[in-house]
């Protein structure tokens, strides 16, 4: 990786003698790899059995998760937050466990519809709770410094899966309580 970072300095024009970019490929080498870690984890060894019974059956709301990702189009971040919620029907999952799947697919090559599903299917499998609702907010790189140059510009996705999708009211809920902090 190291040695293609340098092929692409070189390919802009840049020199690398020059005293500021000469341990740029290794770092870039670094970062990247850095950036797109969760190609090396799995959902089974960040969750490592922290899956804990319990009673409720209540909704539980995990909000404001930040998030670092790269477009898969173009290679350049795109930044914000994720909400998860579940319907938990007799485990609840270890609350740094949410933060870590969102982590796991955000450090890949995405794009945002896909990340938003990717997280909600993982949480209902892993749980089996009776419903699941994410909704990510980003704002895009590949839009803002390039292209139409929108700063503005603000990406929200959503996936609903079982009771989330089949009934209003627990999509009100979610909604609702999100809206509580704002």
């Amino acid at each position: 990786m190291e040695k293609n970072w340098a092929n692409i300095i070189e390919a802009i024009g840049e020199d690398l003698q020059r005293p500021g970019l000469l341990d740029t490929p290794k770092r870039a080498a670094s970062a990247f790899e850095f950036l797109t870690r969760g190609y090396k984890q799995s959902v089974e060894e960040v969750v490592n059995d922290a899956l804990f019974p319990s009673e409720s059956s209540e909704m539980i709301l995990v909000q404001d998760v930040e998030l670092y990702s790269l477009c898969e189009h173009h290679l350049l971040p795109f930044i914000g937050k994720c909400h998860v919620a579940y319907i938990p029907t007799g485990k609840v999952l270890g609350l740094s466990k949410v933060a870590r799947i969102v982590d796991i697919f955000a450090r890949r090559l995405q794009i945002q519809e896909s990340l938003t599903a990717q997280i909600a299917q993982t949480i209902m499998d892993v749980t089996d709770a009776e419903g699941v609702g994410v909704i990510i907010e980003a704002q895009h790189m590949c839009m803002m410094m390039r292209g139409v140059e929108k700063q503005n510009s603000l990406m929200k996705t959503s996936a609903m899966l079982g009771c989330f999708r089949s009934e209003q009211k627990t999509r009100d809920e979610f909604l609702s309580l999100l809206q509580m902090k704002r």
